[in-house]
């Protein structure tokens, strides 16, 4: 069902991914989405910002589109989310899952690295996606099931059916439900468990996902990606 798309700033994107989309505005789903999103606004603090909901769309064009790192939802503390998935802007304390990951760059690249800055990744062409791309203050998950899932599997979708040999990296069976329609014929996936405390010593720590993301570039002559600046 197609009907008139509101006027929000919900769908503030200015890359390629603008166009891509543009159905998806005005579907039901997605008014929906954007009337929960006004209520919530009223009455809770969201995260991100609002001109960041779309960071990873503006920071990664589907042109430029090579990888795809799938998060759950955005951070829910003060300060932390920053529109990326995993990430947060530099001078704030890195989160668990966050340290994890340093954690595992460094030993898999053999790098005494001491801190990353993910948007770097983003501009690389390392697509940061969450699930969910808003959340209420301290409550993880509160925007959870009112539309995101549906936008965010149609990204996928797009990236999927529109471009070939794209290394999806997954971690966690949240990350790994998204992509239970990906061709893997076509595509690559990396998969292991999540890099949170919970689960991050079940396969995560040694998964070399970094390491193996940039072999498979190489093997396609496209260019590695500079996870340590």
């Amino acid at each position: 069902m197609l009907i008139k798309a509101m006027h929000t700033n919900y769908h503030n994107i200015t890359t390629d991914w603008k166009d891509i989309l543009s159905e998806e505005f005005k579907k039901l789903y997605f008014l929906n989405l954007e009337k929960f999103l006004l209520e919530e606004e009223k009455k809770f603090i969201i995260h991100p910002k609002k001109k960041l909901v779309f960071s990873a769309l503006n920071y990664t064009s589907f042109a430029n589109t090579k990888v795809v790192i799938i998060g759950q939802d955005p951070y829910h503390n003060h300060n932390q989310a920053n529109g990326l998935a995993f990430s947060v802007n530099p001078g704030i304390k890195a989160p668990p899952s966050l340290r994890n990951i340093l954690k595992e760059i460094c030993d898999d690249l053999n790098n005494d690295c001491k801190e990353i800055n993910l948007k770097n990744w983003a501009k690389q062409g390392v697509l940061l996606l969450n699930s969910t791309l808003t959340v209420r203050e301290n409550q993880a998950g509160s925007h959870s099931n009112k539309g995101w899932e549906e936008f965010t599997n149609k990204i996928i979708f797009k990236i999927a059916q529109k471009k070939s040999g794209i290394i999806f990296i997954v971690w966690g069976n949240h990350a790994l439900k998204k992509l239970e329609h990906i061709n893997t014929e076509k595509h690559y996936i990396l998969k292991s468990p999540h890099p949170s405390p919970l689960s991050s010593y079940r396969g995560f720590f040694g998964c070399k996902h970094f390491s193996k993301t940039n072999k498979i570039l190489e093997k396609r002559n496209e260019k590695p990606i500079i996870w340590i600046e």
